[in-house]
């Protein structure tokens, strides 16, 4: 007599995990090959963010190059009208934009840097068991199997807006007024007041009202979120005290 015995694959599976987890459960935390292992995908995480970094300052450079040539052309020619200062925000916006979302991918490669740093480079360093043990390693585990990024894409805007962009948008606000001060559109021989100044803003078929509500609605926009992002949000390094400055100086 014939018996059929059926066999559950997910049963087996789950035995060979088994098996494997049991083979490390007797593990020394700091074998050779655990250290060896985490060493060199230390110095590869490094690595990655190493490249992200490089392409977030390429993109700052690209804002400052294009800054710098249009206030070159704007104040060489009395002709050019300064509606250019419009469009040198529009592309330090968009390179905003662009550095934000790789600002992004950078943060999610630096956690896992971090996260190694903390509660395995620094064990190592004090040859000491873990303090801050946790489940790190499930955590950037995970994170290998489903990359996820670690900051919104409003945060990010505002990272970069702290750091650079900021200052460069304030610059480019400052040299639009100042155009306008010392090359006055065709109608008005000099800025005197306000309500020249306000007349002053109006260019082909732009109004002054729209060019002023552009004009502001920046300035407020990259302050406000400069100064939430700063007041809410962790940075990548913590001021230290000055006994710590001073260790470190010594």
């Amino acid at each position: 007599m014939l018996y059929c015995v059926t066999v559950n694959p997910m049963t087996e599976l789950d035995e060979d995990n088994q098996s494997v987890s049991d083979a490390f459960i007797d593990e020394p935390t700091f074998s050779q090959d655990y250290i060896t292992a985490m060493s060199h995908f230390y110095r590869g995480e490094i690595g990655r963010i190493m490249v992200w970094r490089q392409r977030l300052d390429t993109t700052t450079t690209w804002a400052i190059t294009s800054t710098c040539t249009i206030f070159t052309v704007a104040f060489s020619f009395r002709e050019v009208p300064h509606l250019i200062f419009f469009f040198n925000l529009a592309i330090v916006l968009v390179m905003l934009w662009i550095e934000a979302r790789r600002y992004r991918f950078y943060d999610a490669f630096r956690a896992r840097v971090r996260m190694i740093e903390a509660h395995f480079i620094v064990p190592v360093l004090m040859r000491q068991e873990p303090k801050l043990e946790g489940n790190w390693r499930k955590l950037v585990a995970e994170d290998l199997l489903v990359p996820a990024f670690k900051v919104s894409m409003f945060e990010s805007i505002g990272r970069r807006l702290k750091r650079n962009y900021a200052f460069i948008t304030i610059i480019i606000l400052t040299a639009w007024v100042t155009k306008i001060f010392i090359h006055p559109p065709a109608g008005i021989n000099k800025i005197t007041n306000f309500e020249t100044l306000y007349n002053g803003l109006a260019i082909g078929g732009l109004a002054s009202w729209f060019v002023a509500m552009v004009m502001v609605g920046t300035f407020l926009s990259v302050i406000g979120i400069t100064l939430y992002i700063a007041k809410h949000s962790s940075g990548e390094i913590t001021e230290v005290g000055k006994s710590s400055r001073t260790n470190w100086m010594s």
